[in-house]
């Protein structure tokens, strides 16, 4: 009876582990999409988005380093083909940390070119939403509380 209720137990914790998180299978190419998106030029105009281009030139290369850290971030976590919305939430606020010590020298077109970038990331990935980790990276404030 003891055996049948530990097994019992193992089970039911196994169960309630593996519905906490959501598995996200990685999509076809998404490989070859983490590449080209490290390659592009970034911070540069985009009128698509209305984009006017990066407002102080010398944080074009910091920012841009910052966000392919981010995207080689994604990419190891989709390669290890059991990614779940956990891991990628935690990168992108591990990518957004990457952005707090010159924070303030970022304008506002900019952050919200990186909020994009982001974006593209999660859309690669197929993940839904940041979980206001952008929202609060671009305002000061989480909608979920």
């Amino acid at each position: 009876m003891k055996k049948t209720i530990s097994i019992f137990l193992v089970l039911l914790f196994f169960m309630f582990t593996a519905c906490g998180q959501k598995q996200i299978k990685t999509p076809n190419k998404a490989m070859e999409k983490f590449e080209k998106f490290k390659a592009k030029e970034k911070f540069v105009e985009d009128m698509k988005i209305l984009y006017p281009g990066i407002g102080d030139e010398k944080l074009k290369p910091i920012l841009t380093e910052k966000i392919n850290l981010a995207a080689e971030d994604f990419e190891k976590i989709a390669q290890n083909g059991n990614a779940t919305d956990e891991d990628y939430q935690n990168a992108i606020g591990k990518g957004l940390d990457r952005f707090k010590s010159i924070y303030l020298e970022i304008d506002t077109e900019d952050r919200e070119r990186v909020c994009a970038y982001f974006e593209e990331l999660m859309d690669i990935v197929g993940l839904e939403s940041s979980d206001g980790q952008l929202n609060n990276f671009m305002y000061g404030l989480d909608p979920t509380n």
